[in-house]
């Protein structure tokens, strides 16, 4: 995953074959690396609020991208967070540290954090690991409402998750991947042994 938006890019030795394209364009060699992250933004297992209050996490962004008109800053972090289902219940704090929140509510502060930013593609590398189930819950009905205005790609190990969230699933298994379809027929009719294995719990 961290490859769609160069991630890879500060390991030491990182060599890549192959192309990833986003538009037509090759996101290795015609897309400036900036401009790449700002169009696909990530979210990570563990919600990483920034050390600000829950303002200052959403508008932080699109600050550093220089905006700077207050009223409008206002308008984005009330826009996403709105959009991450958590407006409704921050409201009334925005200004108080954003590690007050549960852990689910930083998840989708995260989720927020990177809509801020107006990204073309949003990357999930499985956002609900450490979360309950009502958290969960709340997550995925955020995925769910982004779905009609972004393009999502969701890494998760939860069968479940991936079939209650998803229009496309793709199976991997040790670095191949396996199949790739429609997530009701991946779901029901399989075309790979091993995917249907996965799927009914043989193995993983």
């Amino acid at each position: 995953m961290k490859t769609l938006n160069r991630l890879n890019d500060l390991q030491d030795g990182f060599r890549y074959d192959g192309k990833i394209l986003l538009d037509g364009k090759d996101v290795y060699k015609e897309i400036d690396i900036q401009l790449l992250r700002k169009r696909v933004g990530i979210v990570f297992a563990l919600p990483l609020p920034l050390p600000l209050s829950i303002f200052d996490n959403i508008a932080y962004g699109p600050k550093m991208h220089g905006m700077k008109n207050k009223a409008k800053l206002v308008q984005i972090v009330e826009k996403s967070l709105t959009a991450a289902a958590l407006f409704d219940e921050v409201k009334d704090r925005l200004h108080t540290s954003a590690f007050k929140l549960s852990g689910g509510q930083q998840q989708r502060l995260c989720i927020a954090r990177t809509l801020a930013v107006e990204p073309e593609v949003i990357l999930y590398d499985e956002p609900c690991s450490g979360l309950d189930p009502i958290s969960t819950a709340k997550v995925e009905d955020a995925m769910r409402a982004l779905k009609k205005d972004y393009t999502q790609i969701l890494v998760t190990n939860n069968v479940k998750q991936s079939a209650r969230v998803s229009d496309k699933t793709a199976f991997f298994l040790m670095g191949e991947m396996v199949e790739l379809s429609e997530t009701a027929q991946l779901f029901t009719t399989p075309k790979d042994k091993r995917t249907e294995d996965y799927i009914t719990g043989r193995f993983g």
